[in-house]
């Protein structure tokens, strides 16, 4: 099924993340779709089968605009160590992904956008979704930084979206590319399609800091702050163990 059409930054804005009754069985239905193909996975990875997606480091140019390089700042002073590694990891495996499916991408947008993407994810607004305050933040300071408008909101989006289950399917979109990426180093999503000895040269350079228990007691708070918000809706459908048993040692 597809993501709801009506959550989208224009929802998030105006609702802070709140679900309708309507949006919760939609993205249940989504979910009870999407979890046991993790199953699945692990008996795959259990059987020794080995994807072969990566990224040559040696020569790699990073976005580097002044928007970009601004992100980086911002991420640094803003992000826990644990939390800012799990950005830039969420960045390189989204480009391993976006290359297996195919699909084309604006290289400084989604770059600025998982820097940013958990902004507030550690730090809980009451009533209101930590993506929807992350992205705000976040299309905020790109406009300050020079962006134009339009690129601006689509930088929020992404952030505010990136929660949102079913939307990792589609990298084409800034949001389903920060998801999909962000997914791979949160529950190793398709971390079966990703060459093994690549993975670990990237948490060599982005160690993972005990990155597992940061992300559990950071969605943990979440859904305690925003009981109606998309991190309870995947707290409750098993997500925290997903976490637990993703295919990283700490």
């Amino acid at each position: 099924m597809a993501v709801p059409t009506d959550i989208d930054w224009d929802w998030a804005r105006r609702t802070g993340g709140v679900l309708s009754d309507g949006q919760r069985r939609a993205l249940g239905l989504e979910l009870a779709r999407t979890i046991p193909k993790f199953g699945g996975a692990q008996i795959k990875r259990a059987l020794g089968r080995r994807g072969i997606g990566r990224l040559e480091f040696a020569g790699l140019r990073l976005p580097d605009s002044k928007l970009a390089r601004a992100a980086e700042n911002e991420a640094r002073e803003c992000l826990s160590t644990a939390i800012l590694g799990h950005s830039y990891r969420s960045y390189f495996f989204g480009r391993v992904l976006a290359d297996i499916d195919g699909v084309r991408y604006d290289d400084e947008l989604v770059y600025v956008s998982c820097l940013l993407h958990d902004l507030h994810l550690e730090h809980p607004t009451p009533g209101r979704c930590f993506a929807v305050v992350g992205g705000e933040h976040a299309a905020e300071f790109a406009a300050r930084e020079g962006a134009d408008p339009d690129r601006a909101a689509a930088i929020g989006a992404a952030i505010a979206a990136h929660i949102t289950p079913g939307v990792a399917n589609d990298l084409g979109d800034p949001g389903g590319f920060v998801s999909a990426g962000a997914s791979v180093d949160v529950i190793g999503a398709r971390f079966g399609e990703l060459d093994r000895a690549w993975v670990a040269e990237l948490l060599e350079r982005h160690p993972r800091e005990d990155c597992k228990k940061h992300l559990i007691a950071a969605f943990t708070a979440e859904g305690k702050a925003v009981p109606t918000g998309r991190t309870k809706l995947l707290n409750d459908r098993g997500f925290l163990q997903l976490v637990r048993i993703a295919p990283f040692s700490e």
